[in-house]
């Protein structure tokens, strides 16, 4: 193989695993966040919740929610049915370093009370 072919593995490496890091999101401190869900999106490389909570001084947060891939989420339960636009729910996981309203979902609770793990146990993957 060429030098740059070497070189471009090397730099596409790098970009892939930098596209799927935690670095911008505090995951040592949690935040939990309830609201209604504007949007749900089940796509790779990541499924996405869109969550508007009530602000501090009743205006509405527009938080976009970083869940883990649908393979992953589907092994852990979930569906593209699991969560819809209307539905009530709260989202424990880490808060964007940058204080946006960006969230790395850990678990989401139900109104029902359901709770479901968005990031799997070690052992199990």
């Amino acid at each position: 193989m060429p030098r740059w072919g070497v070189v471009f593995l090397l730099l596409l490496s790098t970009t892939a695993a930098a596209h799927h890091s935690t670095a911008p999101y505090d995951l040592v401190h949690g935040t939990i966040i309830g609201g209604v869900v504007a949007k749900f999106e089940w796509t790779n490389p990541h499924v996405e919740i869109w969550l508007d909570v009530a602000g501090e001084q009743n205006e509405t947060e527009h938080w976009s929610v970083e869940l883990e891939s649908p393979r992953i989420l589907g092994r852990l339960g979930w569906t593209k049915e699991t969560v819809k636009p209307g539905d009530r729910i709260s989202i424990t996981g880490g808060r964007a370093k940058d204080g946006s309203f960006r969230l790395r979902a850990a678990s989401v609770q139900f109104a029902d009370g359901r709770k479901l793990a968005v990031l799997p146990p070690p052992e199990k993957f």
